[in-house]
């Protein structure tokens, strides 16, 4: 930690580990068992490492023994950030100004989670993934890689609005496969899958299962036509398919 650069007022508690070459802006709060590793930035007035409260009648937080958060080497993340322990960022990260990053969450390397977005608890995020300003992405959801959410755009995770001990057995939120879109300010219902590579317009509300490199428009979300091939995931320039196979090999 000899060349990592404090800012006034930042408070690092015992136990937390910190890598080399690494920037702590002012009035940082890096809680114990925390993992920075090398080459991190952080913002202003961020706190790394916050325990979970729970409010009486939440039915999604619980409390209980987490992992240290730890952030990948070469990460940036902005002011007034809170990233809750329990969470794993990957490589190369991007979080912005005023983001929050709930407990038992997963995000792959080189994802972006923009100004003011939150990621709710217990949500898997892929790699090279964008989750755009202001975005909410409800608890217990799942996002594969290369996935695009524009700004304010909704996830839900409850069918039951509050109302019912039943709600509790059917909790889900939203599961985006590979390279899926979303488009500002759409809503997606809880436990809706979309398809890989699939289109959601701006403004749609999207309330059952979406097939694979189709866009969809409208309340409800309906069928337009076939995503063009040159907007497939298969055709990016930062698509790596020597990394695609490689990951194949590994899970046979």
């Amino acid at each position: 930690m000899s060349s990592t650069q404090r800012g006034q007022n930042t408070i690092v508690e015992k136990g937390a580990k910190i890598g080399e070459n690494c920037t702590l802006g002012h009035n940082v709060v890096i809680r114990s068992d925390v993992v920075i590793e090398d080459n991190v930035t952080v913002g202003d007035n961020t706190v790394l490492g916050k325990e979970p409260f729970r409010a009486n009648i939440s039915a999604t937080t619980s409390i209980e023994a987490l992992p240290a958060l730890v952030i990948g080497r070469d990460s940036t993340i902005g002011a007034s950030c809170v990233i809750y322990k329990g969470v794993a960022l990957g490589e190369k990260c991007f979080v912005g100004d005023l983001a929050t990053i709930r407990e038992k969450t997963r995000i792959g390397d080189r994802t972006i989670v923009g100004k003011g977005a939150t990621v709710e608890n217990g949500t898997e995020v892929g790699k090279r993934v964008k989750i755009e300003t202001g975005a909410y992405v409800t608890a217990f959801s799942t996002i594969e890689d290369y996935c695009f959410i524009a700004p304010e755009v909704t996830f839900t995770n409850d069918n039951y609005l509050g109302r019912t001990e039943e709600r509790k057995k059917h909790f889900k939120g939203p599961t985006l496969k590979r390279g899926a879109r979303i488009g500002a300010n759409a809503t997606l219902l809880p436990g809706v899958v979309i398809g890989e590579d699939a289109v959601v317009a701006a403004g749609s509300v999207v309330t059952k299962d979406l097939e694979p490199r189709k866009i969809y428009a409208g309340i409800p979300a309906r069928y337009i036509r076939e995503v063009p091939k040159e907007q497939l995931i298969e055709e990016q320039e930062y698509f790596d398919n020597r990394e695609e196979n490689r990951e194949g090999e590994r899970v046979q």
